[in-house]
């Protein structure tokens, strides 16, 4: 276990620094949020206890550089929806351009199908076959490409909430902290010798 070094006095939790170094920011890859929040909660787990208190000792500098990490990471996720939104929608268009040019082509098969006066019969049901192939093809490719958005979205769904659940936990963990902290020195007061 590292012994500490220096030990700052400031009001509220205490902050000890130990010999552990942290490697630079620029040297790190950049975390993603979750391994960003489970680092703030090894933090806090891993976090030193006062001696009869609930309260902990941590580096305040590491946990709000964490934190900022964290905010920082937050718009890249969102951005990353924004991409799968534009490109779903992407899909989405190029499917329905797809399928109206099928149906064109079907119906200008069928026009010319029923021009020719001998075969009108064949041909009228030629080309209703044609067009309802066109119509199934046009959505066949619209559920696929629906299909795909859907199932995009509900990825990054199921990812952004469990970011958002990690950082209320995170922030609820933190939360209970400072609140022990705050009533630790009350409880020292009243039992100091002068009273």
């Amino acid at each position: 276990m590292a012994k500490p070094e220096e030990i700052t006095e400031q009001p509220g939790p205490v902050v000890i620094r130990t010999g552990e170094a942290t490697a630079p920011a620029a040297q790190r890859p950049p975390d993603s949020p979750e391994e960003l929040l489970a680092r703030v909660d090894e933090m806090v787990r891993e976090a030193r206890s006062m001696p009869l208190s609930s309260s902990a000792l941590v580096n305040r500098h590491e946990v709000l550089e964490v934190l900022e990490d964290l905010r920082r990471s937050l718009p890249e996720e969102i951005s990353r929806a924004r991409s799968i939104l534009r490109d779903g929608e992407e899909v989405l268009e190029r499917a329905g351009v797809e399928a109206q040019r099928v149906l064109e082509r079907a119906r200008q098969e069928r026009e010319r199908l029923l021009s020719k006066t001998e075969i009108v019969q064949a041909a009228a049901r030629e080309a209703d076959r044609l067009v309802a192939e066109a119509e199934s093809t046009a959505k066949r490719i619209r559920a696929e490409a629906e299909s795909y958005v859907e199932s995009k979205l509900a990825n990054f769904e199921v990812v952004l909430q469990k970011t958002l659940q990690a950082v209320e936990r995170g922030r609820q963990r933190l939360a209970g902290r400072l609140e022990a902290d705050d009533l630790a020195p009350e409880e020292a007061e009243d039992t100091s010798p002068g009273r």
